[in-house]
């Protein structure tokens, strides 16, 4: 099952969708960009405060089912969309836009949803997108990874510290090294349309990137 999740990032950063999805959620004002771009709306959620009330009119009517939240709370609008999508469908592929290109906080909170404890277990189902970017979590064990069309960069960033991380396939390449810190190899470059890497401990966010 395919899902797609959208948070209120301009649609000028969505990359483009050439997939069909199964199920759809959006997430504050991405519940009416979606809206504008297709019919298709399951679940709204959020506390809509980007929202004017005619706005907000017009997703209650449309969506499938609304979540509607105080701007006090907890979560923020794009954990609960994510909690939502895991609690029913938890062997879902989740692709994620809208949430980047905007604030720094939000961007850094969207990057590190994965190491709560209770999204981890899910980490390689989630992925963020947009226009330039695929960011995609990995868990210890070994990959190899398919070069995108019109992607010209990989970088490993390294979410928290590491154990045996191995680079192979790639321009630049490392061996069995321990990562003492979160830091991001960024720049490296495909050799061809694949590369491998493997790690013992630790999570991985993979990002393939064009300028």
């Amino acid at each position: 099952m395919n899902i797609l999740l959208v948070g209120g990032a301009p649609k000028e950063t969505w990359p483009p969708l050439e997939r069909a999805y199964d199920y759809t959620i959006g997430v504050d004002r991405g519940a009416l960009f979606l809206l504008e771009e297709q019919s298709q709306l399951n679940a709204a959620i959020g506390d809509f405060d980007s929202l004017s009330l005619v706005e907000l009119k017009r997703v209650k009517e449309k969506a499938d089912s609304i979540e509607q939240s105080k701007p006090e709370k907890d979560d923020t609008d794009t954990q609960l969309g994510l909690l939502h999508a895991i609690q029913r469908f938890p062997e879902a592929t989740i692709d994620m836009i809208g949430l980047t290109g905007g604030r720094i906080d939000h961007f850094l909170a969207n990057l590190w949803l994965v190491l709560e404890p209770r999204f981890q277990p899910y980490a390689m189902n989630i992925s963020l997108r947009d226009r330039m970017n695929t960011i995609r979590f990995y868990l210890p064990g070994t990959y190899t990874i398919e070069k995108e069309t019109g992607m010209k960069y990989l970088a490993y960033c390294c979410l928290t510290p590491m154990e045996q991380l191995t680079l192979t396939e790639s321009k630049y390449t490392l061996d069995k090294q321990k990562i003492d810190y979160p830091i991001s190899y960024a720049s490296n470059e495909f050799l061809t349309n694949q590369a491998s890497f493997s790690f013992s401990d630790g999570v991985m966010a993979v990002i393939q990137s064009k300028d």
